[in-house]
Order: C-alpha cells, then structure tokens, then sequence
C-alpha cells in the first residue's frame, strides 16, 4: 500500500463517413432472450414539463469544466495560477468564479462491467480495488459502485470508507451476458446530479466499449453528463468475445492478388498495409461527432462509445488488452483526476438553447489543453 501512494505521488508530481453509421436508437440492439430487472428496484418518475424547466436552468446555474494541462513531454503541470487560465463560452470570455485543482473533494461512481464476456479479464478486474481506493478515490472522495449486464445494479451507495469500496471490487459476482452499457453510465450520472453542487462529480467505467439492450442512449447519456458537470473516464477492456463484435476490416483483399493493396492511396505515396488501413478507416473528427450525438439524443454505432464519452466531458479513455495493463490504467486515471485543474463560471440567466462551445486557453507557450467540448440546451418544451 506504501509502495502504491508513493507510485502515485510520483505520478502526479513527474507531470465524420462514420455518421453512415448512426441508429436512431439502442432498443434495435436488443440481446436476445429477456432482459431482467431488478424486483427491488423502485421504478424512476419521469419528470412533467415544469420539472424539466427547472431542472434545465438549474443545471446551469454554474459550468465546471475540467482542465488538463500538459507541457511539451506529455507531463502534467501543477502550477499554472488562475490568472493564467482564459475560459470562453461560444467564443465570450466568462469570469473564473471557481478555481481549483485536484485536491477538491470529489464524488465518484465506479461503473464496473460484470458480464460474461469479460470472463478472462474479471479476475484481474475484481485485483483493482486496492489501486482504485488509494489512487482514485484517495483522501477526498466518496465513492458509489455500480455493477451491469443484462441489469444495472447499485452494488454500494456512496460511502468514505475505502475499506467497503475495496470489498465490493473484490467481490464482484459474474452476470449473464447483456452489456447496459448506456443504462449504467445513466444511472451513475442520475447518482452524481443529486450530489452537492460543490463536490466535482466523476464517473469511471471499466467494460468493453459496446453496448446491448440499454433504453438509454448515448446521446441521452452525454447531453445529460454535460448539464450536470459529470466528468466521465473510462478504462476499455479489449476481449476476445469483443474483437469478434467488433467490425470487420473494410478492406477486400479478394479484389486484388495475394500481395497487392487493393484501395488507391493518395499520389505519391507507396502502397502499405498500413495506409490501406487508413484510407478504408478515415480518422473520426470526435468533437463533431459529439456535438451531432447530444443535440440528436441518439446513438452510433461503430465508434468507441466509451471514448466518445470521456472525449465529450473532458476526461480521458485508456484501452487494457491484457490484465497487467488494467491495473496501470487505474492509477494513470487517478492520477489525472487528482492534478487536474477545474473552472467554473456561470452563464447568464438568459443562456440561449442550443449547444454551446467550451474553449479554454492557457496564457503558457508550448502546453496543450484538455477540456470539455461543451454542452448543449434543447429548446423548452413548447407551452
């Protein structure tokens, strides 16, 4: 336990084609066989056309937005003063009326895939629970776990102790075989928007980066984590059963002989696997495809879900293909989560609808920044 808060100390201180490929909605995504719930849970209200006003300009009587901050050796840097930071909202400089970094306190829920599927894995999944107490949780948190797949449970309500978090990671029983992905991130972030206003509210999820039979969707999910200032990072596991989901290689080789690259390639360029590769695989521009995501509501098939999620409230995707790395993963993430600044401003009482474009800029040469994307107001509901 020494040797890992001293690992993690040292950690913090060295510091669009692809929309052909939307649905409208997961319900299409359905597994087969039934989908099972929980008979102990008390089923959610939705909220009348007064609530959800309300909600909505509740949710924005403050922005936070996390930042991260890198020099030119991908190190995080730890002393950049408030009065260095610029934070724009549609391109208008707001007020910094919240200022902090890393040490804030901090409400976390663990969203932890316990399907079948990730059967070879859950094992070194279930070996995280002393890494994530003492570098995710730390000192200043308290932490809610939630386990998923064919069913979204709440596995331990929000506590301090790390004791119990530990426990309840080591514990973790093996599902059937649905992956409610989009279920579960919703119901972390419904568990989040009931914390104080003052806490800085992060969501982790350990899984595959798909999802099956949730009646969320995607972007459901991340309109919602973008009003209620949830920051989502997210550690995918890479397993067998995934690979053989995911999409098959674009690229027929049966259009040319044994040897040959069968796609053109840009002139002046040789003909590689690799640029084959990336002209049949064109890279995906996130930021777009985000912003289409929440103010549509609906979902993508194809794209990492899980780094469409981190991307679109300014935390960060790490991939584990082999046990050893999920550990490793685990503190990298606390280890951001802890060194990264947060800005808050509030925008005015008559913040028009529609989405709204977060910028933040550093007055340091040669850093770059992270931070989330934005966030988007749907229209009110008309009278």
């Amino acid at each position: 336990m020494a040797r890992l808060k001293t690992a993690r100390a040292a950690a913090i201180l060295a510091g669009f084609p692809a929309l052909l490929l939307f649905t409208p909605a997961s319900r299409a995504q359905a597994p087969p066989g039934p989908i099972h719930t929980n008979p102990n849970a008390a089923p959610e209200k939705p909220l009348t056309v007064e609530e959800a006003k309300r909600t909505i300009r509740v949710r924005v009587n403050e922005v936070t937005a996390p930042v991260t901050v890198r020099n030119a050796n991908g190190e995080m840097l730890l002393d950049v003063p408030k009065e260095s930071f610029h934070i724009f909202d549609n391109g208008v400089e707001q007020k910094i009326e919240h200022f902090d970094l890393g040490a804030s306190s901090l409400s976390i829920v663990l969203a932890v895939e316990t399907s079948s599927h990730i059967e070879p894995m859950f094992p070194a999944v279930k070996d995280t629970g002393i890494v994530f107490t003492e570098t995710v949780m730390a000192q200043t948190s308290e932490v809610a776990v939630i386990g998923y797949d064919d069913d979204v449970s709440v596995l331990k309500k929000f506590t301090t102790d790390p004791d119990s978090i530990e426990a309840v990671i080591r514990n973790l029983k093996m599902g059937t075989s649905g992956t409610r992905l989009y279920d579960a991130m919703s119901r972390g972030i419904a568990m989040l928007e009931k914390r104080p206003e003052a806490q800085r509210r992060i969501l982790v999820v350990i899984g595959e980066a798909q999802d099956t039979g949730s009646e969320s969707t995607l972007g459901e999910m991340l309109r919602r984590a973008q009003l209620a200032n949830v920051t989502i990072y997210s550690l995918g596991l890479s397993t067998a059963m995934a690979d053989l989901r995911a999409k098959p290689d674009p690229v027929d080789h049966s259009l040319g002989p044994p040897g040959t690259y069968p796609l053109p390639t840009p002139n002046g360029q040789p003909q590689t696997p690799g640029l084959e590769h990336q002209v049949a695989n064109p890279p995906i521009d996130y930021m777009a495809l985000v912003v289409w995501l929440v103010k549509t509501g609906r979902n993508a098939v194809g794209p990492n879900s899980l780094a469409i999620a981190s991307k679109a409230t300014g935390g960060m995707f790490l991939n584990a293909k082999r046990d050893k790395a999920i550990q490793k993963a685990v503190d990298e993430i606390g280890g951001e989560i802890h060194a990264q600044y947060s800005l808050g401003y509030r925008p005015p009482a008559d913040v028009a609808s529609g989405y709204h474009e977060i910028k933040v800029t550093v007055d340091r040469p040669g850093v770059t920044v992270r931070t989330r994307p934005g966030y988007y107001l749907p229209p009110p509901p008309a009278d």
